[in-house]
């Protein structure tokens, strides 16, 4: 089971670098796959995380919140970019939260806790906004907006974990979570 997960890590992470070649107009070379030695640090790491996460998270939204609701794909599509900037400033918010907690543990590394913390932590920050919005807007009960908020944070739960896994992979981990010199345990 680990070598089919690490095998499937492998293809995502060189998917994502490939993505982001892509995307920011650099050559690919498939012999010399440089995104897994990229170091991204600071504010051009958040920026880089928050724009690709919620530019697949819009799309993701969007479709969640038509395919679930009688609304109109008009208004699922307003919703997912409402979703989309609340997101954006509560990322860039609760990562910073995060990161600054992380860097005072003794233990370092991202293992599958600290994953699993982070992603249910994010989920549950936004669930608490979301809902009431999304029951107003789309003209559903708050049962059916928990219902509807529920299934989506599911999901995104898992995307979370993933994505963060995969851009931890592709651009390495935040200085937070990087191993030191120090007696510091590394996940």
């Amino acid at each position: 089971m680990t070598d089919l997960w690490q095998k499937n890590a492998s293809i995502g992470s060189f998917l994502m670098g490939k993505l982001v070649c892509y995307l920011i107009k650099i050559p690919w070379s498939s012999k010399n796959p440089f995104f897994f030695n990229m170091n991204l640090q600071g504010p051009k790491r958040k920026i880089t995380y928050v724009a690709t996460y919620e530019a697949l998270a819009f799309l993701f939204g969007t479709l969640g919140f038509f395919s679930f609701s009688d609304s109109s794909l008009e208004r699922a599509s307003a919703l997912a970019v409402f979703g989309s900037l609340f997101a954006v400033s509560w990322n860039f918010a609760y990562n910073t939260m995060f990161e600054h907690w992380e860097a005072k543990r003794l233990t370092r590394g991202r293992g599958f806790g600290r994953r699993v913390l982070h992603a249910v932590g994010f989920e549950v920050g936004f669930l608490v906004v979301l809902l009431p919005i999304a029951a107003w807007w789309l003209e559903i009960s708050y049962l059916h907006s928990f219902a509807l908020n529920l299934g989506l944070n599911i999901f995104f739960l898992a995307y979370t974990f993933s994505f963060t896994w995969c851009f931890d992979r592709v651009f390495g981990l935040p200085s937070s979570a990087a191993a030191t010199n120090g007696s510091a345990k590394v996940l």
